[in-house]
C-alpha cells in the first residue's frame, strides 16, 4: 500500500464518563469507608474498656515531636482562644469544608476535565484506602481527649485522664485537674456543627481516627486538582492557601498534630501514584482490547462482538426455552398405536 492510500490514524480512544455511575461509585465507596473506620473506631475501643491504645500512640507522637523541637501545637492553640467567634468559625470549618469543598472540586472535575477526571478520581479512593489502614493499625487520641475523662459505663467519653504517663507534668502520672497536656476541646467549650460527647455523634464516629489526617489529604487534592483551571495569580495563591487554612485548622480547634498533617501528605502522595498508576494499566489494557478488535475487523471484514454477560444469558434462556418448546410439542402418542408412515409409490 502505498504512502498516499494509507488509511488516516484512528481519532485517540476518549474515556467515557457518566454522572450516574461516579455518583454510585462515591456512595458505595463512601459506604464502605464509613463502615470500616468506625469498625476500629472509638465506639468500639470504648466500650472494650479504657482506651490506652490510642493515649500511648498519642504519647509517641509527642515524644517524636519533643525530639525535632516543633511540639507547639497547645501554644498555637492558647494564642487564640480569648476570641470565641474565631475559635467558632474554624469549629465549623473543621466540620463542614472538609466535605463540601471535596465533592464541589470532584463535580468540578467531572465536567471541565474530563481527560484526567479517572485518576482524580482513582486518587481520591486510593488515599483514602490507605487512610482506612491507618486508622485501624494506629488509632490515635487527639489532642483534644488526652485530659478528657476516660469511658464510662453511664457516660460519653472518649478520653485519656486515667491512663498514666510520664509526659504529665508533676509526680502524677494521672490527670488530676492541674497536670494536663493543656489543650482544650473547642467544640464541647465554644460550640460548633454538633458535639462528638453526644449520644448520636459517638455512636457513629471514630474519634481516634487522627492519623492520617484526611483534612489535609483531601484538601491537598482539592487545590492540585483545580490549579490547571485557574488563570489569575490571586486564585492559585487562594486555593494553594486551603491546605495551609485546614492545618491551622486542625491545630487551633486540637483535632490533629501537626505530625497527623504530614501523614496526610504521606497517604496523598502514595494515593496519587496509585491512582495514576492504576488509570494507565487500565488504558493500555484498553489500548490492547481495541488493537486486537482492529486486527479482527481488517481480517475477517466485520467487528468482533463485545462480550456481554446480559447477552450469554439470553442465549442460554432461548436455549433452554427451545427445548421446552421442542419437548412439548411432541404427539403424546404410543408408537405401538401411531400409524405408519406413508410408503412411497413404486
Amino acid at each position: 500500500m502505498s504512502e498516499g492510500n494509507a488509511p488516516p490514524d484512528a481519532p485517540p480512544r476518549v474515556h467515557r464518563l457518566h454522572w450516574w455511575k461516579e455518583a454510585a461509585i462515591v456512595i458505595a465507596f463512601y459506604v464502605v469507608y464509613s463502615w470500616i473506620r468506625n469498625r476500629f473506631g472509638s465506639n468500639t475501643i470504648a466500650d472494650d474498656g479504657v482506651p490506652q491504645a490510642a493515649f500511648h500512640n498519642a504519647e509517641r507522637i509527642i515524644r517524636i515531636e519533643r525530639a525535632m523541637g516543633l511540639f507547639h501545637e497547645e501554644s498555637i492553640q492558647e494564642l487564640f482562644l480569648a476570641q470565641r467567634w474565631f475559635i467558632q468559625f474554624w469549629n465549623v470549618y473543621y466540620g463542614t469544608f472538609h466535605f463540601f469543598v471535596t465533592l464541589a472540586v470532584f463535580i468540578v472535575l467531572f465536567f471541565k476535565r474530563k481527560d484526567v477526571f479517572p485518576q482524580w478520581r482513582n486518587t481520591l479512593a486510593a488515599m483514602t484506602a490507605l487512610a482506612i489502614i491507618g486508622f485501624a493499625f494506629f488509632p490515635l487520641m487527639p489532642p483534644r481527649l488526652l485530659d478528657q475523662p476516660c469511658p464510662g459505663a453511664n457516660t460519653v467519653e472518649f478520653g485519656g485522664a486515667c491512663v498514666e504517663s510520664e509526659l504529665r507534668p508533676g509526680p502524677e502520672l494521672t490527670f488530676d485537674g492541674t497536670n494536663g497536656f493543656g489543650f482544650v476541646d473547642t467544640l464541647s467549650v465554644y460550640g460548633g456543627p454538633w458535639r462528638f460527647d453526644s449520644d448520636e455523634v459517638a455512636s457513629i464516629s471514630n474519634q481516634y481516627a487522627a492519623m492520617p489526617s484526611l483534612h489535609i489529604g483531601w484538601s491537598t487534592w482539592c487545590a492540585l486538582a483545580v490549579w490547571p483551571l485557574l488563570r489569575r495569580r490571586w486564585t492559585r495563591a487562594a486555593v494553594l492557601l486551603y491546605p495551609l487554612a485546614t492545618l491551622f485548622c486542625i491545630i487551633v480547634t486540637a483535632n490533629h498534630f501537626w505530625l497527623d498533617g504530614a501523614g496526610g501528605l504521606l497517604v496523598f502522595s502514595v494515593g496519587a501514584l496509585i491512582g495514576w498508576g492504576f488509570h494507565r494499566w487500565n488504558q493500555n489494557r484498553l489500548d490492547r482490547r481495541d488493537l486486537l478488535n482492529t486486527m479482527l475487523t481488517e481480517r475477517s471484514g466485520k467487528a468482533p462482538k463485545r462480550f456481554r454477560l446480559s447477552s450469554v444469558a439470553s442465549e442460554i434462556i432461548d436455549d433452554v426455552q427451545g427445548d421446552y418448546d421442542d419437548e412439548h410439542r411432541r404427539p403424546l402418542v404410543d408408537d405401538a398405536s401411531a400409524p405408519d408412515p406413508p410408503r412411497p409409490p413404486g
